[in-house]
């Protein structure tokens, strides 16, 4: 039950970690750490997507590939849907686009960011639902770990822009902060609901695997191939999945 509760929480306090880098920092984050972090955010991302819930997802069906193309289809399909409906800035939006009000402006990029972290709030959840139908609790941790580390650079790149915009550094953490409460929400939602979801779990699986993925592909990849230093972001991208694949097979 504490390694439950660990796992549950552990993204946030990456977010929290993150959002904090506020008080230590100037007002801009330089553009070539920027493109580095959202690199390595994308790469933790992706390699989460595949080694933690897509595979386990064909394994766990026996190796039909149907609930994993399904779920994987919903997955983007409900982020997509999310996305259009809320009012957000994308992130790493500048401080010209958008409203020009800076309340407005804050709490949609309040929304983008929990948009952000909603799939990976999902995919905690879910790959600990899982361990009670065949996917080890040290895997769950690694997923855990690899969302809590992704979460730093997140909460920095949100943290950093509000104080920006004119937010004190205090509200700007705590609104940092507060964008990744949604993870251990979405996180205890899946798991009471882990009993009645059993037969559906692989498609929860590739469900979370495809919400991840469209963050990676509408919000981080576009940001990280605009204007100068686009290394970078690769470098960092294959850092981080680098960094997820070999905990996620360290720790199965």
């Amino acid at each position: 039950m504490s390694a439950l509760i660990l796992g549950i929480f552990i993204p946030l306090l990456g977010t929290m970690l993150g959002s904090a880098f506020v008080f230590f920092m100037k007002k801009d984050i330089p553009d070539r750490l920027q493109k580095t972090l959202l690199g390595f955010a994308s790469g933790v991302m992706v390699a989460a997507s595949f080694w933690s819930l897509l595979i386990p997802s064909i394994e766990m069906s026996g190796d039909r590939i149907l609930p994993a193309a399904v779920g994987f289809l919903l997955g983007i399909a409900f982020l997509l849907l999310i996305d259009e409906i809320t009012p957000h800035l994308h992130l790493g939006a500048s401080n010209s686009e958008g409203p020009r009000t800076k309340l407005s402006r804050t709490a949609m990029l309040a929304l983008a960011v929990t948009i952000h972290n909603l799939p990976e709030g999902m995919a905690v959840g879910v790959v600990f639902a899982g361990s009670d139908y065949g996917l080890t609790l040290s895997a769950a941790l690694a997923v855990s770990i690899g969302i809590a580390i992704q979460n730093i650079p997140e909460g920095a790149i949100i943290s950093m822009p509000l104080f920006a915009a004119g937010n004190s550094r205090w509200r700007s953490f705590l609104i940092g902060s507060l964008s990744g409460v949604v993870e251990p929400i979405g996180a205890l939602l899946i798991i009471l609901m882990a009993s009645a979801l059993g037969v559906a779990l692989p498609y929860l699986l590739a469900f979370a695997a495809g919400a991840m993925m469209y963050v990676v592909v509408e919000e981080l990849i576009p940001e990280t191939a605009q204007g100068t230093h686009t290394n970078l972001s690769t470098i960092g991208f294959s850092i981080g999945f680098v960094l997820m694949m070999v905990m996620d097979v360290v720790l199965s």
